[in-house]
């Protein structure tokens, strides 16, 4: 399970003596407990590895945002820190399609569900979202999506 792989990792870390690695590692199994406790009076709870994967690649995408902000500011050692832990969090999550591969998925699934304007987006990105889910990177796919479609 990903989440027995964290704490296997930050135990190793620890022991290691790496505090950036160290911290980035609490700070993901922090944030997976905190969802564990939003997801309490939840009537239908996702698999765990799903669950995971949801909160690192949330924790990815502000990452990225963050490093964006942090350079545009002139803040060089802050996007450096953000860099560090993106990478320990994509050390977890499972690699993303390439544009080649999202755009052969695209019109697998646009032939699939007979997709033919962008009415038919919404149809074309759950498809996608079931059919690939963490390995896909929905920010790409929903700009691909919206050009084939439109």
């Amino acid at each position: 399970m990903l989440r027995d792989d964290i704490k296997t990792a930050q135990i190793s870390a620890m022991k290691a003596g790496d505090k950036p690695r160290t911290g980035a590692l609490r700070l993901i199994l922090a944030k997976v407990k905190d969802r564990d406790i939003e997801l309490r009076t939840a009537s239908s709870l996702p698999e765990d590895d799903v669950l995971v994967t949801e909160v690192l690649q949330k924790m990815a995408k502000q990452r990225k945002e963050s490093i964006d902000l942090f350079e545009a500011g002139g803040r060089m050692e802050r996007a450096a820190e953000e860099r560090a832990e993106l990478a320990v969090i994509e050390e977890f999550l499972p690699s993303q399609m390439d544009e080649a591969q999202t755009s052969a998925a695209i019109e697998e699934v646009k032939a699939a569900v007979g997709a033919a304007s962008l009415k038919d987006m919404g149809k074309v990105m759950a498809e996608l979202k079931a059919r690939h889910g963490a390995g896909l990177d929905m920010g790409l796919a929903s700009a691909m999506v919206k050009a084939a479609l439109g």
